[in-house]
C-alpha cells in the first residue's frame, strides 16, 4: 500500500509518522499524482503544533504538506489539459502532499519545465504564491528601495529576487553565511543581530534611499522598524508577524492571495535561469521527523523537501 505522512495529535516533529494508506481516487477535476518531491513550509509546523487550533479544522490522523511535484498517474472526470505521464508542479489543497500519492486539482497544477529540478519544483507552490502576493501587496516596482527580512529563506529568497527583477534596489537581512548568495542575486546583504537598524540605515543610504517598502518574512520587529524608518504602513507586508496588521496598520497578505498564474510566471523565470529556488536539503519520506527538525531549528537557505 502507498505511504503517507500523518500525525494523530498536536506536537513537535516526533508526532509525525509514515503510515500505509489507501491510494486516493481522483474526483471531478482532479489528478492523482505520483509524488516525486514535496516541500516543507513553516506553516506545516505551526499547524501541527496547534498554533491554528480553533481557526483551521484538523481531523486526526491528519496529513501534511501542500507543495509537490510529480507524475500524473490517473485523472478524474472533467479533466482537460492533463493526461497520465505528464510531469506537473502543484498544490495539494487537502494538505496531503507529503505522501507517495496525492490529489491535485487541475486549477492548482502546472506543467514542470524540464530545466527545473524535481526538488525545486516540489518546494515551489507556497513560496511562489506568497512571494508574488507580497510584492503585489506592497506595490514594489522600479525605483523602490525595499527591505526584505529573512532574505535567503524560501519565501524571502524569491521575494528578494522578484523585487530585483522588477527594478527595485533590494536590501536583504540574513545570516552572514548567505551574503555571497544574496550578492550574486542582486541583493545588498545586511547581517542579523545587534546593530541591525544602523546597518540597514547605512545600506539604504548606499542604495540611494529613502526606504520605500518592507517585505517581512521573518518577524521579530521588522514591521515596526519599517515604520520607524519612514515607510508608510500600506507599503509594509508581513507574513511572519501575526499581530502587526491590527497593531500597526500594515498588510498581512501571503500565499492565500497568490494565484496559479503567479506560480506559472515564476516557473517561466526559473526555467530560463532568471530566478532560483535553492534546495537546502532533501530527505527520504521516512526521515520526515529529521526534515522538520532541520526546518524548525535553523534558517535554511531555500527549501527542504521530502523524496517519497
Amino acid at each position: 500500500m502507498p505511504r503517507a505522512v500523518r500525525f494523530d495529535r498536536y506536537g513537535g516533529p516526533d508526532v509525525l509518522e509514515v503510515v500505509e494508506v489507501a491510494r486516493p481516487e481522483p474526483g471531478d477535476g482532479q489528478l492523482l499524482v505520483r509524488v516525486r518531491a514535496a516541500g516543507l513550509n513553516p506553516f506545516d509546523s505551526k499547524l501541527r503544533r496547534g498554533f491554528f487550533e480553533g481557526q483551521i479544522p484538523v481531523e486526526f490522523p491528519a496529513p501534511q504538506g501542500t507543495d509537490l511535484a510529480g507524475i500524473v498517474e490517473a485523472v478524474g472526470a472533467e479533466v482537460t489539459g492533463f493526461a497520465p505521464g505528464d510531469e506537473i508542479v502543484g498544490s495539494s489543497g487537502r494538505r496531503g502532499a507529503q505522501a507517495e500519492y496525492a490529489l491535485v486539482a487541475i486549477t492548482t497544477a502546472l506543467p514542470r519545465p524540464p530545466s527545473v529540478s524535481w526538488e525545486a519544483a516540489g518546494g515551489l507552490w507556497v513560496v511562489a504564491t506568497t512571494a508574488a502576493a507580497m510584492i503585489r501587496a506592497a506595490g514594489v516596482g522600479a525605483g523602490d528601495v525595499v527591505l526584505v527580512s529573512g532574505a535567503s529563506g524560501g519565501v524571502g529568497g524569491l521575494v528578494s529576487q522578484l523585487a530585483h527583477h522588477w527594478g527595485a534596489s533590494v536590501i536583504g537581512v540574513s545570516s552572514a553565511a548567505n551574503h555571497e548568495w544574496l550578492r550574486a542575486h542582486g541583493v545588498r546583504p545586511v547581517a542579523y543581530g545587534e546593530g541591525v537598524e544602523e546597518r540597514i540605515r547605512e545600506a539604504v543610504e548606499a542604495a540611494g534611499g529613502p526606504l520605500t517598502a518592507v517585505l517581512d518574512t521573518a518577524g521579530g520587529g521588522y514591521a515596526e522598524l519599517g515604520i520607524k524608518l519612514g515607510v508608510a504602513p500600506e507599503r509594509i507586508d508581513t507574513v511572519a508577524d501575526y499581530g502587526a496588521a491590527e497593531r500597526l496598520g500594515v498588510k498581512q497578505e501571503g500565499g492565500a492571495m497568490g494565484t496559479a498564474a503567479d506560480v506559472a510566471a515564476i516557473l517561466d523565470l526559473m526555467a530560463v535561469g532568471e530566478l532560483e529556488l535553492p534546495v537546502h536539503a532533501s530527505f527520504p519520506l521516512d526521515q520526515v521527523q529529521a526534515a522538520y527538525t532541520e526546518l524548525e531549528q535553523g534558517h535554511p537557505r531555500g527549501k527542504i523537501v521530502l523524496i517519497p
